[in-house]
């Protein structure tokens, strides 16, 4: 999850250049995140790390914080079925 959560930080710095979110941060409630921003984010995190966002997912505690993003994307990671 390191490494995830380091992408994600280099992903908000590139569109927050001047703040750096701190792990637990409320993205939301600092004003910065608007709802474009959201989907942004969405698309991001589904290239990304090769998950589908599927509408149950798309809760707003699922996307509050960068701890929040990584622990869904480890969910559905571990969810993904591979095949052999």
């Amino acid at each position: 999850m390191p490494e995830t959560k380091q992408k994600l930080r280099d992903f908000l710095a590139r569109h927050f250049q001047n703040y750096a979110f701190g792990d637990d941060e409320d993205m939301f409630a600092t004003n910065f995140v608007n709802s474009l921003f959201a989907m942004e984010l969405v698309i991001f995190v589904e290239r990304e790390f090769g998950i589908t966002i599927e509408n149950e997912d798309l809760d707003i505690d699922n996307f509050r914080s960068i701890n929040a993003i990584a622990g869904l994307v480890e969910r559905k990671a571990a969810g993904r079925v591979t095949a052999t």
